[in-house]
């Protein structure tokens, strides 16, 4: 062999060798334990790929730190996206460049943080350029709904969110927050894209956002923030489902499906909301649409369907501002676009004035009055098509004359409308691409539309469909679309995660009054099933259980019998975390030292229910108590004789004077109430705070006799704070109160046709004083 042949393979001989180590860089590591996690993420190089193997992991503190590039990220991903489950006290922290965490399930559990996925391991150690996808959080929730947290909580720049699950949090906090504190993530262009956020129940109170875009003491940092493409599904946490609080925001392409909100711009200046779905049911008026506050927004192309919200929750909300108002409160509306918008089907579509409340300048300070109305405002080259002709197309709470209204088209049947002048009428129809989508035809093309200072930068249309050389106004150019499929759940998430779960038809359990039957069949129930209750005498000694969704009714016509031990200091149904009663055509009866119906005193981390039908009870101390951080979505007595207990329906625990309450909807319909001594109805909201439109309760056809004896502020049915209240042809007799009720006349509380006969009046204070929140 000649020297040039071996110094050739030596040479090559050499190259592999340094081939090899540089691989080595590029190395896939399967670790099944966390302490093998934690290890592997000590030694992380770029293009290190570390597999956590299939199984839980419970009580784990995951901080991947390390600098990936972009050729060779670092990643942390599940051996199959779905089989990794987080479980217990879990939390995970993010820091450096170029990680990315891919399939990783959070379930039955929840952070020891004040977040669950972190974008930074401290204020200067933030991530760059790194990336969670294809993973699902559940039900991660802290044990009392108080403790706040967030879900995922974004820092440094460049990061993205993508083709993630999101769903279930019912404690206080954004689902996902941005945070712009530090030169270091402001000018962030995170990406939040392609995303499913799933239902987030009612929280009943402030602080439950799907998203925050930044907060009002960093409203004047530009974030630069995309959201896209994702599917927002009854996103029901409070009024706002996404809050921008900071500027150059574009929410873009998304669909809100059913969201008991709106997206709103809260704080900061120039937000893009363009290319989105919005769909309601046609009955349900907490859904939302957009609501703006501030400066420079611009609202092109988005489509808005059955929609028929009012004032906050209204399709287009724009508020009054308050006179050179601090950060957190409300800056006057100028200089904002809202063009080329589809509105069918929607009542009243544009209210303006929303949030102004001079009316309550005697009871509120001067620094809480809205009275700024919008200025240098357009509302220009929309379409408006009712199928039923609405009377009310604008609404004016205060003047909109500082808004420019211009080539606005509008079929409303023939009937007649106010603020014609803000419209041209024209005959044309819908066509229908889907169950959510209509689209306009045969809109006159003798409408120019309005030329605004930068309407050039609105390219196209909804679907992408350029505007160059179009005279159409409205979200569409075309009239002749394909569906674009907006709620296929499978475009939207985690690829391997199905969030529709099959429907489980109920079983029935047929129960006997043999002692430990009824406490067996519950507890061996599914959620769900129906428990059959025999004639007879059911003798409890210790509180049954509900941890589930379950009805208990009585079998055939003869109510069965439930009776508390007179031992039992617990309540007779203990209402647990995912509890969800309805009780039928049962007679209940306490020893007068039990509820019948209570929920845990602590770790509610999930909501409860109730539902009372054609029942009988007697003999208890409390009806119902519900306990501090504990929360129903509903609650409801009908056709229900309640007697000779010490105290009735209290939902009055969250005194801590930030919005918050008990339940949501609570009814009483066709209710006897006879000899309940004190708190027969007891709910109550505290603090002043004008974006918390809740609770709600309805009173009717109700008797009321012999009650409030012991009762000490004198008021028979309390309902300070709630802003929806009906109290409606009921019967009063003989109840030893000054008030039946106090009634807050600024909000829409109303009473009607109710029979008042020794038992005081139903008082109205249009203003009641109430403590600042901020």
């Amino acid at each position: 062999m000649n020297l040039v042949k071996l110094f050739s393979r030596v040479l090559a001989l050499s190259f592999l060798v340094l081939v090899s180590c540089n691989k080595a860089t590029d190395s896939k590591v399967l670790v099944s334990t966390k302490e093998a996690l934690y290890s592997a993420i000590s030694e992380v190089k770029p293009g290190t790929e570390i597999v956590l193997a299939n199984g839980t992991y419970t009580d784990v503190n995951i901080v991947f730190k390390g600098e990936g590039t972009k050729e060779a990220p670092i990643v942390l991903r599940a051996e199959t996206p779905g089989k990794v489950f987080i479980e217990g006290v879990s939390n995970v922290q993010i820091g450096g460049s170029y990680l990315v965490i891919d399939g990783l399930y959070f379930r039955k559990g929840y952070s020891p943080t004040k977040n669950v996925i972190a974008f930074r391991l401290s204020e200067k150690e933030v991530a760059t350029n790194c990336r969670v996808t294809n993973c699902v959080i559940i039900d991660f929730n802290q044990l009392e709904r108080d403790k706040d947290d967030l879900w995922v909580q974004l820092y440094g720049r460049h990061n993205s969110l993508d083709h993630c699950y999101i769903a279930g949090k019912t404690n206080g906090g954004p689902t996902v927050r941005v945070d712009l504190k530090g030169n270091q993530s402001i000018r962030n262009f995170h990406k939040i894209t392609n995303n499913h956020f799933g239902p987030r129940p009612r929280k009943g109170g402030a602080r439950g956002e799907t998203i925050q875009l930044g907060s009002s003491y960093t409203s004047m940092s530009p974030s630069n923030t995309l959201i896209a493409n994702n599917l927002f599904e009854e996103c029901n946490g409070e009024v706002e489902v996404i809050s921008s609080k900071t500027n150059f925001n574009v929410i873009k392409n998304n669909v809100f499906y059913k969201c008991e909100g709106s997206v709103v711009t809260r704080h900061g200046n120039y937000v893009m909301i363009d290319g989105n779905y919005f769909i309601g049911d046609g009955v349900n008026k907490n859904v939302g649409g957009i609501r703006i506050i501030n400066t420079g927004h611009w609202i092109v192309n988005n489509y808005f369907y059955n929609l028929i919200g009012e004032n906050f929750r209204s399709p287009l909300a724009v508020m009054n501002g308050i006179p050179k108002s601090p950060l957190n409160r409300y800056n006057q509306v100028t200089d904002v676009v809202v063009a080329y918008n589809t509105y069918v089907n929607c009542k009243s579509p544009w209210q303006f004035g929303v949030g102004t409340n001079i009316s309550q300048k005697e009871v509120l300070p001067l620094s809480e009055i809205r009275s700024a109305r919008a200025l240098r405002t357009e509302v220009v080259n929309n379409v408006i098509f009712n199928t039923e002709g609405d009377a009310h197309l604008i609404v004016e709470h205060d003047k909109a004359d500082g808004v420019t209204f211009m080539a606005n088209a509008i079929n409303n049947q023939g009937v007649d409308f106010k603020n014609k002048d803000k419209f041209i009428v024209s005959n044309f129809e819908l066509k229908k691409v889907s169950e959510e989508l209509f689209v306009p035809v045969g809109i006159s093309t003798d409408i120019t539309p309005y030329t605004g200072f930068g309407f050039e930068a609105i390219k196209t249309d909804l679907f992408g469909v350029k505007r160059e050389n179009s005279n159409s106004i409205g979200a569409l150019v075309s009239e002749n679309i394909k569906d674009p499929v907006i709620l296929d759940k499978t475009k939207y998430g985690a690829s391997w995660f199905v969030a529709d779960k099959a429907t489980v038809e109920a079983k029935k359990h047929e129960v006997t009054a043999a002692k430990g039957d009824l406490e067996a069949k519950i507890a061996a129930a599914n959620s769900g099933d129906i428990l059959e209750l025999n004639a007879g005498t059911y003798a409890i000694s210790n509180s049954l259980k509900i941890d589930k969704q379950l009805t208990i009714k009585s079998k055939d016509g003869e109510k069965a019998i439930v009776v508390a031990d007179k031992a039992l200091n617990s309540p007779l149904f203990q209402l647990n975390p995912y509890g969800i009663l309805t009780i039928e055509n049962v007679k209940l009866e306490g020893s007068g030292k039990q509820a019948a119906f209570a929920s845990l005193k602590e770790n509610m981390f999930n909501h409860f229910g109730l539902f009372v039908t054609g029942c009988e009870i007697n003999n208890f101390n409390y009806v119902l108590k519900a306990y501090k951080q504990s929360f129903a979505e509903e609650i409801a007595f009908t056709n229900t004789s309640i007697l000779n207990c010490e105290n009735g329906i209290e939902l009055s625990e969250e005194t801590n004077d930030r919005g918050d309450y008990n339940v949501e909807f609570l009814t009483i319909d066709n209710c006897v109430f006879t000899n309940v001594k004190s708190n027969v109805i007891d709910y109550y909201r505290g603090g002043y705070d004008e974006s918390t439109i809740g609770g709600n309760l309805m009173v009717k056809n109700s008797t009321f006799k012999n009650c409030g004896a012991k009762e000490k502020n004198g008021i028979l049915l309390n309902t300070r704070g709630i802003v929806n209240v009906a109290i409606n042809n009921n019967t009063f007799t003989n109840n030893n109160i000054k008030l039946v009720a106090l009634l807050w006349g600024a909000k829409n509380n109303t009473e009607l046709n109710n029979k008042l006969q020794n038992s005081g009046v139903i008082r109205v204070e249009e203003n009641l004083k109430m403590k600042l929140m901020y």
